[in-house]
């Protein structure tokens, strides 16, 4: 190993410690006979390359990955080992249930569901009741528009003119689509306590980008990740993350979207 390997490796073993809070990382130990060089390559890129960027810190890192690990519903260890990460590095158990919850919007129940239950087995591995672990209840009082005022007024905050074209372009073939888009996804889930909208953009943002099924919607996110207060480095820091979790094509196609969102905008 060269002298720059060895310091990646050194570096990336320094923050896999931290999160998982030991010493010595499981994933050295359980490759060390089998497969030692994927290992190096875990520690050294993923945490000695991408998790030592700037722009993000380890809280937002851990409930990215969090968020992308549950999108995907396929590497279940994997995500178990990453909710205690996010625990381990900072992260309030009311913001990674909440991430779970948020899920339910753009990768469906059943994702939302098994992301709940791995996250429950962490927490009682751990030794934390349920009963305190969940996200606060929504801040809202619904006045006489209830959840449809209230979902409309964060559709607009978040998405913009983008999502109200939306809601208009299902008027004529499915309102009552666009109705639950407003009611359930922005009046009962974006209205909730538990994670800022900067948090949910930037976990809406990394999930989309990993699932690689929702092109147009992924462009709406990026632009209210921007509304609501982000900014170009944290877009793109963003999808460079997925690439450690989703792999480089689902990066490179949401980068290229976000190569025309900052365009448009004015920000590249």
């Amino acid at each position: 190993m060269s002298s720059t390997d060895s310091h990646r490796y050194r570096r990336g073993l320094e923050i896999l410690q931290k999160v998982e809070n030991t010493g010595t990382p499981s994933i050295v130990t359980s490759l060390k006979g089998l497969a030692p060089d994927l290992a190096t390559l875990a520690v050294s890129f993923v945490y000695g390359e991408i998790y030592t960027r700037p722009h993000l810190g380890l809280p937002e890192r851990q409930l990215i990955t969090v968020a992308i690990l549950a999108a995907l519903g396929n590497a279940k260890p994997q995500l178990k080992f990453h909710v205690a990460g996010a625990l381990n590095v900072g992260c309030a158990r009311h913001e990674v249930v909440e991430s779970m919850l948020h899920l339910a919007v753009y990768a469906g129940f059943p994702a939302a569901l098994n992301g709940v239950f791995a996250v429950q087995e962490v927490f009682r591995d751990c030794g934390m009741p349920d009963s305190d672990a969940g996200a606060p209840q929504p801040a809202f009082v619904p006045g006489a528009g209830g959840r449809f005022d209230a979902g409309w007024s964060a559709l607009r905050k978040v998405d913009g003119h983008a999502g109200e074209e939306i809601i208009a372009a299902l008027a004529d073939i499915a309102p009552d689509l666009g109705r639950f888009i407003i009611e359930f996804g922005f009046g009962d889930i974006y209205t909730r306590p538990g994670l800022g909208l900067l948090q949910r953009e930037l976990i809406t943002v990394a999930a989309l980008a990993a699932m690689g099924t929702a092109a147009p919607q992924l462009r709406v996110h990026m632009h209210g990740l921007l509304n609501v207060g982000g900014n170009r480095d944290q877009l793109v820091e963003t999808l460079i993350h997925v690439a450690a979790y989703a792999g480089f094509p689902a990066a490179l196609n949401g980068m290229s979207i976000a190569g025309e969102i900052l365009a448009e905008r004015g920000m590249n």
